[in-house]
């Protein structure tokens, strides 16, 4: 229980969902009445607590309206598609993970190839991220945390991905004709592979993407950004930083910075209110969500005719 909030740990209240999301609270409301499509916990006092499962069924969504799917029909089709008792197995992806998961503990480069390039070869490149890449990685962690697994299974995950993101986005540089962002992880996030993964999926919006990797000492970015003629910042950190940065060095990056400074990945969920504090944007876990909001916050103003 977090004692300063009132709230379980894991769970978020209805107002940071709704910035991470983008949905308006009425709205959440009344797909949790008239749909059911989410069911948040209740505290004692009769507030709402949502889970990062239940983040990540507003997100999918708001991409499936964004498609042109009536409300109605997506509730029908969540609902049809949930698996039964007896099939919990999450389709082929469980097959995926298990395999993947296997030649990660035996440090079996060639079997972990075949097991990624096999769901490549049958899914597309953001499916595999959303429901094999990124489970496999928290699977990881919490195999570590529980004491079954260790930081070399992470490492040598993180060295494979960063090999075949790495040469994906580096394909893809010359695609790019919207707006420049900088993109690195903040100061002690030693993780790129969520920062890879956003760098990927911007690209496919468009965006042109130069990006720092990891570790990056904050004060170094206003130059940067000035020279690369970047339109925003997005800082990426799956764990936190140290106090300092909230006090002194996000802060003072803001002051500094010409254009937005954004910080996403599960920090930006758990310290959204220290990010917000610091002047910057919190733009959540999921990818694409984030880059809704970081089209939003670069388009222009009515009237403005300056252009993209």
């Amino acid at each position: 229980m977090n004692r300063k909030t009132g709230t379980e740990d894991g769970y978020f209240p209805i107002r940071t969902v709704c910035s991470l999301t983008g949905i308006n609270p009425v709205t959440l409301r009344a797909w949790e009445r008239r749909y059911g499509l989410i069911q948040p916990r209740r505290t004692a006092t009769g507030h709402r607590l949502y889970s990062h499962e239940d983040i990540d069924r507003i997100n999918e969504v708001l991409a499936m309206l964004g498609q042109g799917v009536a409300i109605s029909q997506v509730s029908a089709m969540i609902k049809r598609r949930a698996p039964k008792p007896e099939d919990a197995s999450d389709g082929p992806w469980a097959n995926f993970r298990r395999d993947m998961i296997g030649s990660i503990q035996r440090f079996d480069e060639a079997a972990l190839e075949e097991a990624y390039s096999g769901a490549l070869s049958l899914y597309p490149a953001a499916l595999v991220a959303d429901k094999l890449v990124l489970p496999v990685l928290r699977d990881l962690g919490k195999a570590w945390e529980q004491g079954n697994g260790g930081v070399a299974e992470e490492h040598f995950f993180g060295v494979y991905l960063r090999n075949k993101l790495g040469a994906r986005f580096h394909h893809g540089l010359r695609l790019g004709t919207g707006h420049r962002i900088l993109a690195c992880c903040m100061p002690g996030e030693g993780h790129e592979v969520g920062l890879l993964l956003f760098g990927l999926a911007a690209q496919g919006r468009g965006f042109r993407v130069v990006l720092l990797g990891s570790n990056m000492p904050l004060e170094d970015l206003p130059l940067a950004v000035r020279r690369a003629n970047c339109k925003a910042i997005v800082l990426s950190a799956s764990i936190d930083p140290a106090p300092l940065v909230w006090k002194t060095q996000l802060p003072a990056l803001v002051d500094a910075s010409p254009v937005p400074v954004c910080v996403g990945g599960g920090v930006s969920v758990r310290r959204r209110d220290a990010v917000e504090k610091a002047g910057a944007v919190p733009l959540g876990e999921d990818v694409n969500t984030a880059l809704r909001h970081l089209a939003a916050l670069l388009a222009p103003a009515p009237g403005d005719i300056s252009g993209v």
